[in-house]
């Protein structure tokens, strides 16, 4: 008879102790994955997101219970034998000092039977019996609809697999493998108690789903940009924070950490409860990044995103169950609409001023949900500020003034969004509802050179990683070597944006980078240069009316034919002219609306250089360079 096959003996977990360490980790399961049907990170990421998830989670509900046990209260867990990662997933020993489940049997019993039944087994429990049954904690798979005894952490679960049909790794070997190495990402066994290291690779993994030309960009805001926006916000505990489009949840994340972290080293478990159940909400509709989005939000600690599956425009929603206790309206609202998009009718209907366009959509929908005196930070194409020849644009952004204290628009380089696929020039907007707009202060970091090897960083907003002001410094040297340079600036601290932020609309905030815009001096120019515009359209349009009443005569008294025609002319002519005045005053008026961030204070150096001098240098930079090449002929003549 042949004896049953025994898998190898399970490895000592390792120590991961930095994030450089984990990182390269990671990327060793990647790397397995990638040979292994998994080739692009369209790939590998979702199927990394659920495999990882689940050791996680594990390891959190081992913790909870031993916890539940000092305390001698009743725990509950979300999954059971053989459901869970310590029966199918986790390495299996025979050695006695081998980690037993709450059962008494060795951690991995299952994933050893398994092994010892045949190739092809693993595949089948899992797809067949695994997978069946985790879609099955949050909804009822006869009936699809959610489960109504659903604890929420089985509902994120569930949500988190929708994405997994099947194991996308068509090795069994190979995924054993796998699961090897994440076992050894334990809560024990990474530097942070908070998973804010493993967090940060799990980023770093996301971000590669917007390169080599995939289209995960468009899910992913850079993260230093979402921490400068933070800073910029300040979020704060009792705040409700929301993202409308969130992605993978990015904006979410970094703001979770920036609030935890003005909580201290011990906070109260009233605040951490406050904080990861009933602070942080979202929508995306995107079925391949909902549920990466759960994911990432429970590996940043917060262990029950509000997040909703659905068309935040449409308000059609796939999945709302985690979303019940959402409030009408959001303190704090963090977020980046799609760049470009197109919406079709059912979008646009539930909007006063009607448009295809994604972001103008977006706009109006986050006028309607920042609560009064809520707070919204937003990445913004430059298109959506310049445009004044479409009318839902204008009537966007005048809502926009009339209802928001716009009080900062930061000028984003070109090629801030190129690590994420995307080359779109933009901008971050802040306003604040409840107050019309006055005064708009203007940041200019539009000339700083960015790209893949040298992204913006928070130290070009001038921030520090926790929020402080950095010192001149610790500030990157192609941010200041110009000013340094100078003799009129060199010597005084540079204005960065965080400096100067505090200061912003008086005329201390204003510098070579910044500068304020009297919005309402400039609505009151356009009305006094609309005003006798609009009366002239007025007049001719009270006169049109009369000489209708005149043709109406002539008609119905059969005058000469050529008379009536001499009078419908004179009325189109009129006509004409009124809209042409009527078409002046609301171009005037569009452009008060006209946001675009042109410096009034950039240093420009011009070339006073004559013809004949420019002709000079380029002769002596031609025998510099015919020089150089004598020299280098020389040396290979020597070496040769």
């Amino acid at each position: 008879m042949a004896r049953p096959r025994k898998s190898p003996a399970a490895k000592p977990p390792k120590a991961i102790g930095s994030t450089q360490s984990l990182s390269a980790f990671v990327k060793s399961i990647c790397d397995v994955m990638r040979r292994s049907n998994c080739a692009s990170a369209l790939q590998y990421v979702p199927e990394l997101t659920w495999i990882l998830f689940l050791r996680i989670l594990d390891a959190q509900e081992a913790r909870e219970a031993e916890q539940a046990e000092v305390l001698g209260a009743d725990f509950s867990p979300a999954l059971r034998s053989p459901y869970r990662w310590q029966d199918w997933a986790a390495p299996w020993s025979d050695k006695a000092d081998h980690p037993k489940t709450p059962e008494g049997k060795p951690q991995g019993w299952k994933r050893q039977a398994l092994f010892a039944a045949g190739d092809g087994k693993l595949f089948d429990f899992i797809n067949k019996e695994l997978l069946p049954h985790l879609h099955a904690l949050d909804v009822d798979l006869r009936t699809g609809l959610p489960n109504p005894a659903a604890t929420p952490k089985q509902r994120i679960i569930g949500r988190i697999m929708t994405a997994v049909e099947r194991v996308r790794v068509d090795d069994e070997a190979n995924l054993r493998d796998i699961l090897d190495r994440v076992h050894e990402i334990n809560i024990d066994h990474v530097d942070d108690t908070h998973f804010f290291t493993l967090s940060q690779v799990y980023e770093d993994l996301l971000l590669k789903m917007g390169e080599k030309n995939s289209d995960g960009g468009q899910f992913f805001t850079p993260r230093e940009v979402i921490r400068a926006m933070v800073h910029t916000i300040n979020p704060s505990l009792g705040q409700t924070v929301y993202d409308p489009c969130c992605g993978t949840g990015g904006f979410l994340a970094v703001a979770y950490e920036h609030i935890a972290q003005t909580l201290g080293q011990a906070p109260s478990s009233t605040d951490l409860d406050k904080l990861k159940q009933d602070t942080f909400f979202g929508r995306e509709k995107e079925n391949l990044v909902f549920p990466i989005a759960l994911a990432n939000l429970v590996l940043h600690g917060i262990d029950q995103p509000n997040l909703w599956h659905g068309n935040a425009l449409t308000k059609r929603a796939t999945y709302a169950a985690l979303f019940h206790q959402a409030p009408a309206q959001f303190d704090v609202i963090l977020t980046n609409p799609p760049f470009g998009g197109k919406e079709g009718k059912e979008a646009q209907k539930n909007f006063a001023f009607e448009t295809g366009s994604t972001q103008v959509l977006f706009v109006q929908d986050i006028l309607g949900e920042l609560a009064p005196g809520g707070t919204c930070g937003i990445v913004l194409d430059e298109g959506l500020l310049f445009r004044t020849n479409e009318s839902a644009f204008v009537e966007t952004k005048r809502k926009l003034l009339d209802e928001c204290d716009l009080w900062a628009i930061v000028s984003l380089p070109g090629g801030v969004f190129s690590t994420a696929g995307a080359g779109v020039k933009t901008n971050l907007l802040f306003f604040t509802k409840g107050r019309r707009t006055e005064r708009i202060w203007y940041y200019d970091l539009s000339w700083v050179k960015v790209g893949k090897k040298t992204p913006l960083t928070l130290a070009h907003f001038g921030f520090g990683k926790n929020g402080a002001v950095l010192d001149d410094k610790a500030l990157p040297a192609a941010l200041v070597a110009e000013w340094q340079a100078d003799e009129a600036t060199a010597g005084r601290p540079f204005p960065s944006y965080a400096r100067m932020l505090p200061h912003k609309a008086s005329p201390s905030g204003d510098s070579r980078y910044s500068w304020t815009v009297d919005v309402a001096a400039r609505r009151a120019q356009a009305r006094e240069k609309t005003g006798p515009l609009i009366d002239q359209a007025a007049e001719i349009k009270a006169k049109v009316i009369d000489l209708k009443d005149a043709l109406r005569r002539l008609k119905r008294d059969k005058a000469p034919a050529k008379k009536i025609e001499v009078l419908e002319a004179d009325i189109r002519t009129r006509e004409k002219a009124a809209r042409d005045l009527e078409a002046e005053a609301a171009e005037i008026d569009a452009a008060v609306f006209d946001l675009k961030a042109v410096n009034p204070n950039a240093v420009t150096t011009a070339d006073a250089r004559t013809p004949e001098e420019i002709l000079v240098s380029i002769q002596e930079q031609g025998r510099i360079l015919a020089d150089a090449l004598t020299r280098l002929k020389a040396l290979l003549a020597t070496a040769g």
